[in-house]
C-alpha cells in the first residue's frame, strides 16, 4: 500500500469488501455482484477498480481483454492503516480517548467482542514481547 493519505468511499468500500471475498475480480463480475445492486454503471466499477489499483489496494493483471484484480493486502491491514491515520487525525498525541470510545463502542455492539479485543491485545502484546505463542 502506498504511504499517501486513504481515503475511501462507500462504493470503494463495498468493491474492496467483494474483491477480499471472493479473492479477486474483474469489472463484470464486481459489477454484476456490487454495482447492478447499487445502482452503478459498468463504467463506474471500472473506475473505483483503476482508483484502488492507483491506491495501492488492489493489484492488477491483464488476462484476455480485462483486468483481474486482487487484493495487496488483508481486510485488517487496511482497517489498522485507516485507524492509524484517524487516530493521527483527532487523537493530537492522546490515543487513550479513541481507545476508550472503541471499547465503549465493543461493549454496546455486542459484550463478547471486549473478549475477542482482550484476546487480540494479549496476542499482540506476545509477539511485541517476543513471545510466538
Amino acid at each position: 500500500m502506498s504511504c499517501s493519505e486513504l481515503k475511501l468511499g462507500d462504493l470503494e468500500i463495498a468493491v474492496l469488501e467483494d474483491i477480499w471475498h471472493a479473492g479477486q475480480g474483474e469489472a463484470r463480475g464486481v459489477h454484476a455482484r456490487v454495482g447492478a445492486v447499487r445502482g452503478n454503471s459498468l463504467q463506474t466499477i471500472q473506475s473505483t477498480l483503476e482508483r484502488l489499483h492507483r491506491k495501492g489496494l488492489l493489484a492488477r493483471e491483464r488476462v484476455s481483454h480485462a483486468f483481474v484484480y486482487t487484493p495487496t493486502g488483508s481486510r485488517e491491514a487496511v482497517l489498522a492503516r485507516l485507524i492509524e491515520e484517524l487516530l493521527g487525525r483527532f487523537s493530537s498525541g492522546q490515543e487513550g480517548g479513541l481507545m476508550a470510545a472503541f471499547a465503549g463502542y465493543a461493549s454496546q455492539a455486542d459484550p463478547s467482542l471486549l473478549d475477542e479485543l482482550e484476546a487480540l491485545i494479549e496476542h499482540h502484546k506476545r509477539r511485541i514481547g517476543g513471545d510466538p505463542s
